[in-house]
């Protein structure tokens, strides 16, 4: 990559039974039955009307007899349905309602949820203080979501005092429950305390689970050589592939580059493009910054200054400092876009005021 155009700067950037019994009782010869006395004149009375069995009713219908009798579960069901609009018209307000009654009972997904919405304001005026006492009940009951949820409150102070150290506890309980979204936070917990061999850990066991986020840490610890990981890019490279898969904008850069540089995979400029364009078009900057590089270029796509501009812009936009430097140099010079020397210095200084060396110079070159 260093050597695509002198005047540019290229930097590539690098989730009952019941058994019937039959007694051994004699069979009784069946009675005569009784006579029926009749009288003519005796008033005839309608039949009652039939009364609809609870089979007969819609599921809707039974689901809501249910939770109007005090069954915990069908009110934390009736709850979701609520709130999903699935149903029933979408309605927090009632959603969060039967959440209660439910949670009230004891029923740890429904106070889970309850916790949910006073964390959002979903029905409910929002709460954190409250979201943390409906999640701490969920959680005592062994909900593991929950848990998760108690973690991320003291991680940052939301609800309850601030606590790392008690969000990694309620993090492990989660964890040690397979929940992998808590996986992904305790590694993440052992990785800011520099022991990346635990991190290791704990990502490996939440990527496993098809975890992206975690897939994408996994594949940087192992592609930058994690203090207590060596370094490994036929690893890196399978879980930057999993979560790229996934969809992750970083991970696809990442597998893009990998191809690129044959880093732990075949070196192939097809795939690299391939990746590195998903990322670009869901718009991480580094990796459309690194499009306009190869586009002006030529390497493994087809050289085009109007495509390494249209990708330059994209990524200035953002802020991205070697962009708006590069981009600069297009204006300058009349690279896919009219010249403007003018739109060029705005570019420059743009870079410029982050640092970028070569945009001061640039500067110097021009008198301003």
């Amino acid at each position: 990559m260093k050597n695509k155009a002198t005047f540019l700067c290229i930097v590539a950037v690098l989730l009952t039974v019941s058994t019937s019994v039959f007694a051994q009782t004699p069979i009784k010869k069946p009675e005569k039955p009784a006579k029926v006395t009749t009288t003519s004149h005796a008033p005839s009375k309608p039949l009652p009307e039939p009364q609809p069995a609870e089979a007969e009713l819609s599921a809707l219908d039974s689901l809501k007899l249910k939770a109007e009798q005090g069954d915990a579960e069908a009110q934390n069901t009736l709850g979701n349905l609520y709130s999903k609009g699935e149903e029933v018209p979408q309605d927090y307000a009632e959603a969060s309602n039967w959440y209660k009654k439910a949670a009230e009972q004891g029923n740890a997904e429904a106070q889970f949820n309850l916790g949910a919405c006073y964390g959002q304001g979903f029905g409910v005026t929002q709460s954190y203080t409250e979201a943390a006492k409906w999640y701490t009940k969920a959680s005592e009951n062994g909900n593991a979501t929950a848990q998760n949820e108690m973690g991320m409150l003291y991680a940052y102070g939301y609800g309850v005092s601030q606590d790392i150290e008690e969000a990694k506890e309620w993090w492990q309980k989660a964890a040690d429950q397979g929940f992998a979204k808590a996986q992904y936070n305790l590694g993440a917990y052992y990785h800011n305390n520099n022991n990346n061999p635990e991190a290791r850990k704990w990502w490996q066991k939440a990527a496993r689970q098809g975890y992206a986020d975690a897939q994408l840490l996994l594949g940087d610890l192992y592609y930058l050589n994690g203090t207590g990981v060596s370094k490994n890019y036929t690893e890196a490279a399978k879980w930057y592939l999993k979560a790229a898969e996934q969809g992750v904008p970083k991970a696809q850069f990442a597998i893009g580059e990998c191809y690129f540089n044959g880093y732990g995979v075949t070196q192939s400029y097809t795939e690299a493009i391939s990746w590195i364009t998903k990322a670009a078009e869901q718009g991480l900057a580094p990796a459309q910054y690194d499009l306009g590089v190869y586009s002006f270029s030529g390497t493994g796509t087809t050289k085009s200054y109007t495509e390494a501009f249209k990708w330059f812009s994209r990524a200035a936009e953002q802020g991205f400092a070697l962009a708006q430097y590069n981009l600069g140099v297009c204006y300058e010079n009349g690279y896919g876009v009219t010249k403007s020397e003018e739109k060029a210095v705005n570019y420059y200084k743009k870079a410029a005021a982050q640092g970028e060396s070569n945009a001061k110079m640039a500067l110097l070159r021009l008198g301003q």
